[in-house]
């Protein structure tokens, strides 16, 4: 069947519906989930720390060093599925990096609405820069970075205006910013069949949580990369930020050869990969 076949609303979701191009999503999560168990088990970890009163507030992290720089890490699942316990195999290969990784939980669609998850997402940037001490980690060297959902969560944080959060916090809470597969633009979204109702945005709210729609308010770069085997709708959808940000955006789009939605992720915590050598030179 051609393109020109489908409806507007069948090409969003053949566009931004991973599990439309990746056929064995259930086997993928099956092995995160035992990686991530494995990672509990032979990393150093302090797990299920509060950053917040809400149950899912919580946050695991790997130490590195004394003083050493800090990667926090959000998770994708287009803001309704999956967990902090899946992704702890993000965390051995920065940490031998001499990297320490914060694998942080938030609430999910549609219990927890997209502007409180934002929120989350700042109480636990917060609460891990006013912990630093505490951690032994960098308080000027916090990067954050996330996958798919969370790389557009993470983006948030660089349109967030920190010190009207708190005015003893500084400008530039986060040192870096990284994105893979990001989306920052949710007009789409929340037309397509697949995740509108779940995400249950109108164009205002849309446009008010969308990145390209607000000013960058942190002087820290933004690395992004898409996977080569994506829709083009997420290669787009990086362009779009650099468009709008391109104070942040400095360096071009990292297009990573052969992998989809799902193996870029893993690229990203492979210690072999290109991908993760450029991470880490980019938040050191």
């Amino acid at each position: 069947m051609s393109s020109s076949s489908f409806t507007a609303e069948e090409r969003l979701d053949r566009e931004y519906n991973p599990r439309l191009r990746v056929l064995n999503f259930a086997d993928i999560f099956r092995r995160w989930k035992e990686e991530a168990v494995r990672a509990r088990q032979s990393q150093e970890v302090r797990a299920n720390l509060s950053y917040g009163d809400a149950d899912h507030e919580r946050l695991d992290f790997f130490p590195a060093q004394p003083g050493s720089p800090l990667l926090i890490f959000l998770h994708g699942g287009y803001w309704r599925a999956l967990d902090k316990d899946d992704f702890s195999w993000i965390a051995p290969a920065y940490v031998r990096a001499g990297i320490a990784v914060a694998v942080v939980n938030y609430g999910l669609l549609p219990a927890t609405p997209l502007r409180q998850i934002v929120r989350q997402i700042r109480r636990a940037c917060v609460w891990l820069y006013a912990n630093a001490a505490t951690l032994r980690i960098d308080a000027h060297r916090i990067a954050c970075s996330g996958h798919s959902a969370g790389a557009h969560l993470t983006a948030m944080m660089l349109a967030t205006d920190w010190q009207g959060e708190a005015p003893h916090l500084p400008v530039r809470l986060l040192s870096a910013a990284v994105s893979i597969s990001g989306v920052f633009d949710l007009a789409p979204l929340r037309q397509a069949p697949f995740l509108r109702d779940d995400l249950a945005l109108d164009e205002a709210a849309a446009r008010a949580l969308s990145p390209i729609h607000l000013p960058l308010a942190n002087e820290a770069p933004l690395f992004r990369a898409v996977g080569e085997l994506e829709s083009g709708e997420f290669h787009r959808q990086s362009h779009l930020i650099a468009q709008a940000w391109p104070a942040a955006c400095t360096t071009e789009v990292m297009s990573v050869p052969e992998t989809d939605h799902m193996s870029v992720c893993e690229a990203f915590a492979d210690g072999k990969s290109t991908l993760f050598e450029a991470v880490c030179s980019f938040v050191r």
